[in-house]
């Protein structure tokens, strides 16, 4: 993928087929590592299919026979020189932990991270993400803001919109004018 936020969106998209009420994000760039960390109370993996997972011709989709969101996840950190794992317990969910190098050639660049939490936005899962820039870091929330919205619907295109600039305007302040 040409972003590792289209990454991050497609392990995310996972978690809530696995049913997963809540999905926690951490983001974290320092000592030339960013690392990206995707956590859910999902259904989890049996071991078995853990083993297989990282295998593109492992898939629990019956549309088709390949998934390559973890095996595209895998390859892009390890290009960089980095690492990659995968923990799972049936019944408990799952972790998935991508390590990049930051300054390598090969690092895809982290992409839209803002559009990519609105795109998740939904009023039946919760989502935490952690952005963290050489221990400057911003959270969101959206148990918090559900609780603020009331009766408004979190995937209402005008707070949807305004999520996008808050998103936007901390992650902006948190890089400190670099580009991750």
């Amino acid at each position: 993928m040409r972003e590792i936020a289209l990454n991050i969106l497609d392990i995310a998209e996972n978690s809530v087929k696995a049913k997963a009420t809540l999905v926690e994000i951490t983001v974290t760039a320092e000592n030339n590592v960013l690392t990206v960390t995707i956590t859910d109370n999902g259904v989890g993996m049996s071991k078995d299919f853990l083993e297989r997972v990282t295998d593109p011709f492992t898939t629990t989709r019956t549309t088709r026979k390949v998934g390559m969101g973890i095996p595209l996840f895998k390859d892009a950190a390890e290009m960089t020189g980095g690492s990659f794992g995968i923990e799972s317990e049936p019944g408990r969910g799952t972790r998935v932990t991508a390590k990049f190098v930051l300054d390598s050639i090969d690092r895809a660049p982290l992409g839209d991270i803002a559009d990519t939490a609105v795109t998740l936005l939904a009023p039946g899962i919760d989502f935490v993400w952690v952005y963290t820039v050489d221990k400057r870091s911003f959270t969101f929330d959206t148990r918090e803001i559900k609780a603020e919205l009331g009766d408004i619907p979190i995937d209402s295109p005008e707070i949807i919109s305004f999520l996008r600039n808050l998103l936007k305007e901390n992650i902006e302040s948190i890089n400190g004018g670099i580009t991750i």
